[in-house]
């Protein structure tokens, strides 16, 4: 018996504990990650912990509130994680079946990439949308919550290891030629040429607290709804039914229930991904 009474106090310690931590990173730093997915925040939270050598969540607080490079390693491990160039070769090439040609019938289509996986992601889309000779015309929104990191996006680069290796996994996704035609390459490292890298606009943008700032012909977000919890999922979802156009095409990481916020206003498109055109 005193074992689970130590352990259901351990629990609630530890709960209060997140709760605190959270409600520090919402007041000190205006990152709000509240609610945000239990089970999924305390191992992102543990990883931190390791990450910074401590025992407890209370010293990972303190950490946080008195040490800058803490905060920002903080941040950045609940953030989502960077993607390699092409890291998905089924989902690379439904954006060539599904997305190309959704698009091709706007005369200037948006494509909105929430909480973007870093330049592999948003890198992957460019490349894709240029081969499908839609690039030229098109502006692709890339946004992230966490400030720090869309400032690291502005001008990055990869090695030119990270660039050889994902050959491969583009030829799978359809790709026709060599990656590196996209590429300057310069001193071991590659980045995306200027006129691809000129259609896509980085920005500090919360799905926790903003609100819809444009109309999209596609939205993406394959890589942050999972770790939601599920009234934050309701809300970022009218969000995106608020942003995207009357036959836009909606890609989540999550497939959508019959009880989620205008699931009724979306057909199926099927694939890799839940992937869905807007129809009401």
């Amino acid at each position: 018996m005193k074992t689970w009474t130590g352990l259901a106090a351990g629990l609630a310690i530890e709960e209060l504990e997140t709760e605190l931590l959270l409600e520090a990173l919402f007041q000190r730093f205006g990152h709000d990650f509240r609610a945000y997915d239990r089970p999924a925040l305390r191992r992102r939270l543990a990883g931190a912990m390791a990450q910074q050598d401590v025992a407890t969540l209370s010293r990972l607080q303190d950490k946080v509130l008195h040490e800058e490079a803490a905060a920002a390693a903080v941040l950045r491990a609940l953030s989502v994680g960077p993607c390699r160039l092409f890291d998905d070769v089924a989902h690379a090439a439904r954006l060539r079946g599904v997305l190309a040609p959704s698009l091709r019938g706007w005369p200037v289509p948006r494509v909105w990439v929430a909480e973007c996986a870093g330049v592999g992601e948003a890198w992957t889309l460019a490349i894709v949308l240029a081969e499908e000779g839609i690039l030229d015309r098109l502006d692709i929104h890339a946004t992230l919550a966490n400030e720090e990191l869309v400032n690291a996006m502005q001008d990055a680069a990869i090695p030119l290891a990270e660039l050889d290796a994902a050959q491969s996994r583009y030829a799978g996704s359809g790709g026709k030629g060599t990656l590196h035609a996209w590429f300057d390459i310069e001193d071991g490292q590659a980045r995306l040429q200027a006129r691809l890298r000129r259609r896509i606009t980085w920005s500090q943008y919360s799905l926790v607290t903003d609100a819809s700032f444009n109309e999209f012909q596609a939205v993406l977000c394959c890589n942050a709804l999972a770790d939601f919890g599920p009234v934050l999922r309701q809300r970022v979802l009218r969000l995106f039914h608020d942003s995207l156009a009357r036959f836009g095409v909606l890609c989540l990481d999550k497939p959508l229930s019959v009880t989620d916020a205008f699931a009724g206003t979306y057909q199926g498109v099927g694939g890799d991904r839940p992937w869905y055109k807007r129809v009401g």
